[in-house]
């Protein structure tokens, strides 16, 4: 039985003073002009939060009042009103004073934001707890799909889209913008795409990349070099194109460099639909062996299937199931191959019947 999937999380929690904080930056950036990066950027953080938007026409609309009330400084000083009278008009209200410190740090802020871009990129994480599935839509227009237990975040800003997979299996379908490049990391394994459609699986101590649409490079994260893709007939390094598939050895310790890339491997059209058969929740399976199928099929159910016995669990099978139809996989071993299902709490132990 799959469960609903968990909903992406952004920095909603973040404090009053942060957001008046960046709203200061926004509003001394938009005083100055802004690019069209920069209101791209702008009107992406207006849309994460509603409290975004409130609190930048509180801070605008103070800061207009000082404006009007620094206009009327030289008729003041002519002809000075009533104290009593005029201090009520001209003393802001402790919000306003709190907001006109925040804007008193614009400044600087902008500076800041000018040689860190990140400080104000929109960050957002999403995780899919096991057998269940996300359609995540980016902030540029991008798509990623989340398989079942997988976990990532996200930061986008006005010079780079970038994805980190902190576990799991993710397809990219990625907007198209040559001015950002659009970045998935998995460990120490960084790909880089402009516009095109790929999936990055993270597993087993190792990465694995399959292109579908477009090319990616592989790079090393921390070496910031491009990693060696090898092909049988083409041993140079190079990019990985349209129906390649590539498997990156992951060191156990992060100071250890990464192994040089598997030979890639030509994916045909139906070996392309096997590996993606997930999207639609569904397992494909072609003499593959059992102890295969095992883990498929643990990846998308809480309860765990185990195989004891070495020679059943090389037996290899077909067939088609869907991720959480892991019953049925079981009547077809019990009925048509004469396994033994035995049911023990949160485990299902798979053996040879006997006499077989």
């Amino acid at each position: 039985m799959s469960s609903a999937p968990s909903q992406p999380r952004h920095e909603a929690n973040s404090s009053r003073e942060a957001i008046e904080a960046t709203a200061a930056v926004w509003l001394s950036l938009r005083d100055r002009g802004l690019s069209a990066a920069e209101t791209a950027e702008f009107v992406r953080w207006l849309q994460l939060d509603p409290r975004h938007a409130a609190i930048f026409g509180e801070l605008d609309r103070t800061w207009k009042e000082f404006d009007r009330v620094g206009a009327l400084q030289p008729v003041l000083q002519r002809d000075p009103p009533d104290a009593d009278l005029l201090a009520p008009r001209l003393r802001p209200s402790r919000p306003a004073r709190k907001l006109l410190w925040a804007a008193g740090l614009a400044a600087a802020a902008a500076l800041a934001l000018l040689v860190a871009p990140r400080l104000l990129a929109p960050r957002h994480s999403a995780e899919t707890a096991v057998g269940a599935f996300q359609k995540l839509d980016l902030p540029d227009g991008s798509v990623a799909l989340l398989n079942t237990d997988t976990a990532i975040d996200t930061v986008f800003t006005a010079a780079e889209r970038r994805v980190r997979i902190v576990r799991g299996e993710v397809f990219f379908t990625v907007a198209k913008d040559p001015t950002r490049l659009f970045v998935v990391t998995a460990g120490p394994v960084a790909v880089r795409a402009v516009g095109t459609a790929f999936n990055v699986f993270r597993h087993n101590g190792t990465v694995e990349v399959l292109v579908t649409e477009g090319r990616v490079r592989l790079d090393e994260v921390d070496q910031r070099r491009s990693l060696p893709v090898l092909a049988a007939a083409q041993p140079e390094a190079r990019e990985l194109a349209a129906g390649e598939r590539a498997v990156v050895a992951v060191p156990a310790r992060a100071e250890e460099a990464v192994s040089r890339v598997a030979a890639v491997q030509k994916v045909s059209a139906v070996e392309m639909r096997r590996a993606l058969a997930w999207q639609e929740r569904r397992l494909e399976f072609d003499e593959v062996p059992l102890a295969e199928i095992v883990r498929q099929f643990n990846r998308h159910n809480r309860v765990q299937l185990v195989v004891h016995d070495a020679q059943l669990a090389q037996q290899r099978f077909s067939g088609v199931f869907r991720a959480d139809g892991q019953e049925s996989f079981l009547r077809l071993l019990q009925d048509d191959f004469g396994v033994q299902v035995t049911r023990r709490g949160r485990e299902i132990v798979l053996r040879p019947a006997p006499g077989r």
